[in-house]
């Protein structure tokens, strides 16, 4: 009986998967812009060298000084308003997930390390880590600038061959 509905259920919404999809992934990027934001233009911006976290501390497994003094939360907050918008936009969606991805590791490592992300406030990163992972293996979708750009070397490559065959 619930795979009948389930069936049923996946055939009425099968319209709907690109424009979720593409709802999906504005609204992780706009989300994760909004802690960019914060550490880049928000009350307290975030230097880009000698202060903030230049060394990279994960529980006391690791202990690594950054090269020329750099803030880790500078990069991140790069990595989130700069790579948000680009996910946003939708353009080099794999490359800027995966570096969101590792971003959102690293952060629940040094930030959030327990098994148990609800006793360190560590979901949102665990939940972020989780959509950059889904869309650095799915992509941007139909609805993106990389969409778009696939689109005119597709045509691109077809009037060549188009030309060549004439």
């Amino acid at each position: 009986m619930l795979t009948a509905i389930n069936n049923l259920l996946s055939r009425m919404t099968e319209f709907a998967r690109e424009t979720c999809w593409t709802l999906f992934r504005v609204l992780v990027a706009s989300m994760f812009m909004t802690h960019g934001y914060d550490k880049l233009l928000g009350e307290n911006p975030m230097e880009p060298i000698g202060s903030g976290m230049t060394t990279l501390r994960i529980g006391d497994l690791v202990s690594y000084p950054v090269p020329f003094d750099i803030n880790l939360l500078f990069v991140a907050g790069v990595v989130e308003l700069g790579g948000g918008l680009l996910i946003f936009l939708g353009l080099w969606t794999h490359v800027i997930a995966l570096i969101a991805f590792v971003t959102m590791t690293l952060a629940y490592l040094i930030s959030h390390l327990a098994w148990f992300p609800t006793l360190n406030n560590g979901e949102l990163a665990a939940m972020y880590w989780c959509a950059f992972l889904v869309l650095f293996t799915a992509g941007a979708g139909p609805h993106s600038l990389d969409a778009l750009i696939a689109m005119r070397k597709a045509e691109k490559r077809q009037k060549k061959i188009e030309e060549l065959s004439n």
